[in-house]
């Protein structure tokens, strides 16, 4: 067999691997699966504080994850995203929480794709399989169901500073954001982006034959929030122990 054909036969082993190994359901747990970590409370808002409610149908969350190793040609980049972020703004104090399910992301939307700039068109089994393997084996979604953040205003009023739960595991860091506020207080949209890594999380990246092909650490988040106005002249306060819907 020529060493071309080697090489090719080898290309296609990987990118089936990649693409079609992780649909098979994972074992059975044999310990038992310890309770959700609990989200950090927040302090109370006063009662008289402003508070917008977020709108999911407006607002928009997405991370980008990059291949890499020696065969990261042969996999591809993906985008993921979440259209139900649920949550309240405290325009007044600077201050906002809100949370999303991870079962609830979508992966690879074409448009999102592209608007990404993300070259590769990967496959709908590919996809499938990137979701299997970002809910099951990286994430550990059945255990950690949510991702909570809670952000307050520094002293740089473009500056917030966040308390992202992820995976059992909060870290705090800076979020540059772009803020515009209406005339009359009943309407919010921020804007921004950061870069996490996944080890920061307790999150090993998802990797195949000994890293070859492998997601790299660090991701890329963006975000676009809406909140608005309900009518309520006062409604419960970010933390305040209640739990997320559903």
């Amino acid at each position: 067999m020529s060493t071309i054909r080697r090489h090719a036969l080898l290309a296609c082993a990987c990118a089936l691997l990649a693409a079609c190994t992780p649909l098979t359901p994972p074992p059975a747990l044999s310990t038992p699966v310890p309770a959700p970590v609990p989200v950090p409370a927040q302090p109370a808002l006063p009662q008289d504080a402003r508070v917008l409610q977020i709108a999911p149908q407006e607002s928009l969350l997405t991370i980008t994850v990059r291949r890499s190793g020696p065969l990261a040609r042969l996999g591809h980049d993906h985008v993921i995203a979440s259209h139900t972020l649920q949550g309240t703004v405290a325009p007044a104090l600077g201050r906002t929480e809100f949370q999303f399910r991870l079962d609830e992301l979508s992966v690879d939307e074409e448009g999102l794709r592209q608007k990404a700039g993300l070259t590769t068109t990967p496959s709908a089994d590919a996809i499938a399989g990137t979701r299997h393997n970002m809910l099951v084996r990286v994430l550990d979604a059945e255990r950690y169901p949510w991702v909570h953040i809670a952000a307050r205003r520094t002293g740089d009023s473009k500056v917030l500073e966040a308390d992202i739960t992820l995976h059992g595991v909060t870290r705090t860091v800076p979020v540059s954001a772009e803020m515009v506020e209406s005339a009359d207080g009943s309407r919010l949209q921020a804007s921004g982006k950061l870069l996490l890594k996944q080890s920061d999380f307790g999150i090993t990246p998802f990797a195949i034959l000994g890293g070859a092909m492998a997601v790299q650490d660090q991701m890329e988040l963006a975000f676009r929030i809406t909140a608005i106005a309900d009518g309520k002249q006062q409604l419960s306060a970010p933390g305040s122990g209640a739990s997320p819907g559903r």
